[in-house]
């Protein structure tokens, strides 16, 4: 069995979760980041065009009331003093003043965008004349704004209809007026408005077309930014995925070689330990043996018949040094000695001495080799030793018997393959990707280090050896010398 630490996994797999919960994290702050880029680059846009909107309607005011102002001048001296002169006083119910009055209006607007031009009476609201003929007569039309004028005060008032949305209908409704509001004062000679009022002009001017420009405008400002951020959101998107999935990958990186760190820092001090430990148990081990088959020889004399007691010990004392000397392989591997062998050769050893184990368990072995010998500089005891504990764990594997199929063959580039094939009971994936792990068995003997010793010798001559393996449909070990 494998020894667990269970603190030192929890601790890993919370480190793991910590770092990935902090990309993670990252990654949702940058999506907010940009999603309150996007919303307020949006709000700018909006105010940016909004602010575009008020500038031009403020110029069409400006120049309405400077229209207003020249109205007023043009009327008081072309057609009020005449009047005066002419009439006594100013009575536009006279067809004459009024068609007078309204020839010099409109001259005065003539090729201007200019919807109406109203005069109210400056001592009640009523509306004395109009290049709309329906207007004339009609009271309390000017509102606060004609009460403001009359007082003195010049101001305007925008009538809208429509939104940017509105864009969006099929047949949009959008329209806007603005109506400006100066009081009709006297005009002395130097030009100046006088102080007496005499009625208050309002100048009706249609801005639709404007304020239709004005919102595709603030329309396209919103759309391009929109799409000049959702791009840029996109981007940057990608950019911070990427990122966090390479920084996620060299977290997990990092802490699997910490925990491959960790582990090896383990099994070093385990390694001094159980060298130590089965150094010292060695020599006493020996003692032990020696004297136990000195007591067999003498038990025959003695007493014949009981040497199987002192046998048993003999036995188990070998036994004992098979697993120290494996505890010691482990922990102090050797480097091999290379020398030229026949590969072939020293499976045949490895194959001769479990024959008879074999034979027991009724496991047939086959041997399939290329005619020709398969010669590399290898160490042959270590060799010899990595090829008998997989033939070995092979034969335990098949306890009701069965086949064990050993091949060699030269590939490409001088590439060696050996191939151990049983059709034993097979391993689980788990189980299978755990096999060259150090003290790993789901046998009730032996100590879990064969197979590692096995992986060790064969990547000490620069191979490499792989397991596969099913669930009743047995296994095969593959080892490869480049």
């Amino acid at each position: 069995m494998i020894p667990t630490d269970n603190g030192h996994n929890k601790s890993v797999r919370q480190r793991r979760d910590v770092g990935l919960q902090s990309f993670t994290l990252v990654k949702y702050f940058s999506f907010f980041a940009l999603g309150a880029i996007l919303i307020f680059t949006m709000i700018l846009s909006w105010i940016i065009s909004n602010n575009a909107k008020v500038v031009m309607l403020k110029q069409s005011e400006d120049y309405s009331l400077l229209l207003a102002g020249n109205i007023n001048q043009q009327v008081f001296r072309r057609f009020v003093l005449p009047a005066v002169v002419r009439y006594g006083r100013i009575a536009l119910r006279n067809p004459d003043q009024f068609g007078y009055l309204d020839k010099i209006v409109s001259e005065i607007v003539q090729g201007l965008d200019i919807d109406s031009v109203t005069i109210y009476d400056s001592k009640e609201n009523v509306v004395s004349y109009s290049t709309l003929p329906e207007l004339v007569g009609k009271r309390d039309r000017g509102g606060i704004e004609y009460e403001r004028a009359r007082e003195g005060g010049t101001n305007s008032r925008f009538i809208y209809s429509g939104s940017m949305w509105s864009l969006l209908s099929a047949d949009p409704q959008i329209s806007c007026q603005l109506r400006t509001f100066i009081p009709f004062r006297q005009v002395r000679e130097s030009g100046e408005a006088g102080e007496a009022i005499m009625g208050v002009i309002e100048i009706a001017k249609d801005l639709s077309k404007d304020y239709t420009a004005i919102l595709k405008l603030q329309a396209r400002i919103m759309i391009v930014s929109a799409v000049v951020m959702l791009v840029l959101f996109l981007v940057l998107r990608v950019i911070v995925l990427r990122a966090g999935n390479i920084l996620e990958r060299r977290m997990v990186d990092r802490i699997r070689l910490k925990e491959q760190l960790d582990k090896t820092e383990q099994l070093a001090h385990l390694g001094t330990m159980v060298a130590t430990v089965s150094h010292e148990i060695k020599s006493p081990l020996g003692i032990v043996r020696s004297t136990a088959e000195i007591l067999k020889k003498r038990i025959v004399k003695v007493a014949p018949g009981n040497e199987n007691l002192a046998q048993i010990i003999v036995d188990e004392t070998g036994r004992l040094n098979t697993i120290v000397t494996e505890f010691l392989d482990f922990a102090r591997p050797q480097q091999p000695k290379l020398k030229e062998r026949n590969l072939q050769q020293i499976l045949d050893r490895a194959i001769d001495f479990t024959r008879s184990m074999a034979d027991k368990q009724e496991v047939e072995i086959e041997t399939g080799y290329p005619g020709e010998a398969i010669v590399r500089e290898v160490d042959e005891d270590m060799l010899y030793r990595a090829f008998l504990n997989i033939i070995l764990n092979a034969i335990q594997a098949m306890e009701a018997g069965g086949k064990l199929q050993v091949e060699t063959w030269q590939g490409d580039h001088g590439k060696t393959t050996i191939s151990f094939r049983d059709n034993g009971p097979g391993m689980s994936e788990e189980k299978a990707a755990q096999v060259f792990e150090p003290f790993f068995t789901d046998k009730t003997k032996g100590t879990g280090l064969g197979l590692a010793i096995t992986k060790n010798i064969v990547e000490e001559h620069g191979g490499e050896i792989r397991v596969e393996s099913r669930e009743h449909e047995g296994t095969r070990f593959v080892i490869i010398f480049p």
